[in-house]
């Protein structure tokens, strides 16, 4: 299994940059869970460690078991994939009039988060096999309908945030994999018009498309200066937490919004204006730098490699992490609707914390093959 593992390779200088991310995050959620504690113990905190800990084994079995032997289990991932999906809509955990949790020995464990991992590793073992026929329109045609499954159900849920997180992978895949141009500009001239029918419909009076609240988010976003005050109290709130802390913050546990509950789940979406209360711009500057390096750290690997899988699943993670930043920042700071995306190792949350280390340790392993991969 080791032939063709130059651990002289190991990538110290990646795991410590998540190592630092996820000390930040757990720093970050215990000061926005402190009203939480109950007879001494933060419960948030807790699950974080325990899933921090087990995340890390996960990424280290993963690291060490060759990235193309889990490949050729593509399909069974993918009929994981669609099982785990499919079990929310039977066993799921209703949370805010959404089905998106399993609960599994005390854990609500989210089978879409660790979707968007499965799907990496099934298009790009998929594609590899195919790479032939990555112009032809009956193998395009079949991707997408093999992606739009699971989409569809992650949609229902509701969960609309993530089927753009996979949209925007499945994307981001083709287009390394040599998708022509043709076909791009053609995509893009097609949903243009797509996005300006589609936001008109959605404001219209019985649309179907789209829950009652996810069309007040956008709206809001979109139009603040006409959105009710109610509807703007968590994005209006994250904005002046982070203004408030000024260059360096408020201090660790002394963020007054935040400790106050004027930011409601602050632990999962909203971690990040905690970090800029009490942090300050030096704070939220760090976590943008770490997560920036840790991206450009991933190019520098997916670009020392020549096998296409192994550079699938690489900027699949990278579209991952550099996505997800932008949207929640995006949301914090007003620039975007709401959305419910994590921050990447920062954010409250077991599933997405093992989905993404199950992408780190698929990037260790192949960077520690790179020289074999070349060959």
């Amino acid at each position: 299994m080791f032939r063709e593992y130059d651990f002289r390779r190991l990538d110290i200088f990646f795991i410590v940059l998540i190592i630092a991310l996820t000390i930040i995050g757990v720093i970050a959620i215990k000061s926005a869970t402190m009203s939480n504690i109950h007879d001494g113990t933060d419960i948030f905190v807790k699950k974080q460690i325990i899933g921090l800990v087990s995340g890390f084994v996960i990424m280290i079995i993963v690291a060490l078991i060759d990235y193309r032997f889990i490949s050729k289990f593509y399909w069974p991932i993918y009929i994981l994939n669609i099982v785990l999906l499919v079990s929310v809509i039977f066993f799921g955990r209703t949370v805010n009039n959404a089905t998106r949790w399993i609960s599994i020995g005390g854990f609500n464990l989210q089978p879409s988060e660790f979707c968007k991992i499965f799907l990496i590793i099934f298009l790009a073992k998929l594609i590899d096999k195919n790479k032939e026929r990555i112009n032809k329109p009956i193998f395009l045609v079949f991707m997408i309908g093999l992606i739009s499954l699971p989409m569809y159900l992650i949609y229902k849920q509701p969960n609309l945030s993530t089927s753009l997180v996979i949209i925007a992978i499945f994307g981001v895949i083709l287009f390394i994999s040599g998708l022509s141009y043709k076909y791009i500009i053609g995509t893009i001239a097609i949903l243009i018009p797509c996005f300006i029918i589609g936001f008109w419909y959605i404001q219209q009076p019985n649309q179907i498309l789209l829950e009652d609240y996810q069309v007040k988010r956008i709206m809001t976003a979109v139009y603040p200066e006409k959105a009710e005050t109610s509807d703007k109290f968590q994005t209006n709130n994250s904005i002046q937490a982070i203004g408030s802390g000024k260059l360096f913050g408020k201090g660790l546990y002394q963020g007054k919004l935040n400790q106050y509950n004027y930011l409601p789940e602050p632990q999962t979406d909203f971690i990040y204006s905690i970090v800029g209360e009490e942090f300050g711009f030096v704070g939220c500057s760090t976590i943008l730098t770490l997560l920036l390096v840790l991206i450009m750290r991933c190019l520098w690997i997916a670009k020392d490699t020549k096998d296409l899988s192994a550079t699938i699943m690489v900027i699949g993670f990278v579209t991952i992490i550099s996505f997800q930043t932008f949207i929640n920042v995006g949301v914090v700071t007003g620039i975007l609707p709401n959305t419910g995306i994590p921050l990447p190792f920062i954010s409250y949350g077991i599933s997405s914390l093992w989905s993404n280390m199950i992408g780190a340790g698929l990037v260790l392993n192949i960077s520690m093959q790179r020289k074999a991969i070349y060959y």
